[in-house]
């Protein structure tokens, strides 16, 4: 027998006597205390909150996807002078489940179309629960080996799904703005240095940094556009569907040629799904001698498909890209995903070092590659996800979102006075009636009634309601119904 196979052995003989100490009420080798940490203080409250988990999950199916009070009502259940004594941790859950659970949307539920939000795949939730018990910093590399490694394996397997350069950086951040911010903080950081100056001297010493984008450019990228001390982007125009204006992003380019520049680029818009010619607009921003930046937050996604290569033509040559895990992919929040081709510009923009940190020379660290030196393992549910779904189940994914988001406006597109508004050719549907009015009047309606929730918007100067596709159980029986109960608002509210 190895040394690793008696070693393995050993471990699960540990693991088998310590849960049959348990089962007989004290840990192995020592006395009955009720005070101490392994005799159940995390056992019960975790096997209640189990138990409270999975009725949530369960009712998901049916329940109103509205919460049932809004968060002044919820603050007055909570709001409340901090107690003196404190009470037992079964008792905190009980009561955090029954103050809760009114004000709790059903984010899960597969009638959920607000905010592009996916559900949680089983193995994904499971190995989310998992982080948290075993509550590893993943930020340094080498004080978790097992985390890192597991991070560092989805990391890969994510390049090699999207077709993406597999020198890349990639980094677990919490979302899209800070996955973007990640990406833009490296390129502001190279377009700079190309331009010979030291971007560790601060954006005074340096020469000022253009950011051009479409006019249907994400809040998110705007946001992470300020934070990085990019500004505002400067928008180059775009068409009916949200897709940059080529032609206008080669003559912002053509202004000011000699300064440094990033192009931020779409892959998916948030309104009509569309994807930006990325083979045109890459290259017409590296003729330039810009950065180009992909914000794919779901749509990024596609590229995992082989029915939709054709709207991802030429997205695997920009510099970086960023995207969400918990829309598409389906994990639970927060996960997402900071991509950069050169990964050694991805770290010298965001890497950190100091005298106490653990490291080795030449082996980026998790913390080089997003914003935060101190994080969860947020990367361990993305390597779950792709272990449970492999190659096959994430093109499937992908592609019964978009079936759905079809079905849905195939739907509509039968109901007496709506319309569909965009070219469906992804996740997204934007719904109108004649008026702004009536249409403000059915998303109102739809929400107030519980079996759908899709969010009110603006669009092509109309007021929507944007259904957005982005959970695996979104299938043809709930397409059924979000149809069926959009058909009745508009008959409730006489739309015809």
């Amino acid at each position: 027998m190895s040394d690793d196979t008696r070693e393995h052995n050993t471990t699960h003989d540990w693991a088998r006597h310590e849960a049959e100490s348990h089962d007989a009420g004290h840990a192995p080798g020592e006395p009955h205390d009720p005070g101490h940490a392994h005799d159940g203080e995390y056992r019960r409250p975790l096997h209640l909150a189990h138990r409270h988990a999975v009725a949530w999950l369960e009712s998901l199916d049916e329940r109103p996807v509205r919460p049932e009070i809004d968060a002044d009502a919820m603050l007055d259940r909570l709001d409340q002078v901090l107690p003196d004594e404190g009470c037992d941790a079964t008792a905190v859950v009980d009561e955090l489940v029954a103050a809760a659970e009114p004000g709790l949307m059903a984010m899960g539920s597969p009638r959920f179309y607000g905010l592009v939000i996916g559900g949680a795949y089983p193995a994904a939730l499971a190995a989310d629960w998992l982080v948290s018990a075993w509550d590893q910093n993943t930020g340094p590399r080498q004080p978790t080996p097992a985390t890192s490694a597991l991070e560092e394996t989805a990391g890969h397997w994510l390049l090699d799904l999207l077709s993406l350069p597999r020198e890349s950086g990639v980094g677990f951040a919490t979302g899209a703005t800070s996955a973007n911010l990640a990406c833009l903080l490296a390129a502001r950081d190279a377009v700079v240095r190309e331009r010979g100056a030291d971007p560790a001297l601060g954006l005074q010493q340096a020469p000022p940094v253009r950011l051009l984008a479409g006019d249907a450019v994400h809040a998110s990228v705007v946001l992470a556009g300020r934070m990085a001390g990019l500004g505002v982007p400067h928008t180059v125009g775009a068409d009916d569907q949200g897709r940059i204006d080529v032609a206008g992003l080669a003559r912002a380019l053509h202004e000011h040629g000699d300064r440094p520049a990033i192009v931020v680029l779409q892959a998916g818009d948030v309104h009509s799904g569309a994807f930006d010619d990325f083979a045109a607009a890459v290259e017409v921003a590296h003729l330039a001698g810009a950065w180009v930046h992909v914000d794919g937050a779901f749509g990024l996604w596609a590229a995992a498909s082989p029915r939709f290569q054709e709207l991802v033509a030429g997205l695997a040559d920009a510099d970086s890209w960023a995207t969400d895990a918990h829309k598409t992919l389906n994990v639970p929040y927060d996960c997402g995903v900071a991509i950069v081709r050169d990964e050694a510009a991805m770290r010298a923009a965001l890497g950190a070092r100091a005298a106490y940190l653990p490291s080795v020379d030449g082996v980026p660290d998790p913390f080089d590659h997003v914003p935060e030196m101190s994080r969860r393992a947020r990367g361990v549910p993305v390597w779950a996800a792709l272990r449970s779904l492999g190659r096959r189940g994430v093109a499937a994914l992908v592609d019964g979102l978009a079936d759905a988001a079809t079905g849905l406006a195939d739907g509509f597109r039968g109901i007496a006075g709506l319309s569909v508004l965009n070219d469906v050719v992804f996740t997204q549907v934007c719904l109108a009636a004649p008026t702004d009015d009536q249409t403000a009047a059915l998303g109102e309606w739809l929400r107030a009634e519980g079996t759908v929730w899709a969010s009110s918007s603006r669009w092509q100067d109309r007021t929507v309601v944007r259904f957005a596709v982005s959970n695996r159980g979104t299938d043809a029986e709930a397409v059924r119904r979000t149809v069926d109960a959009v058909a009745r608002g508009a008959t409730a509210l006489g739309i015809s």
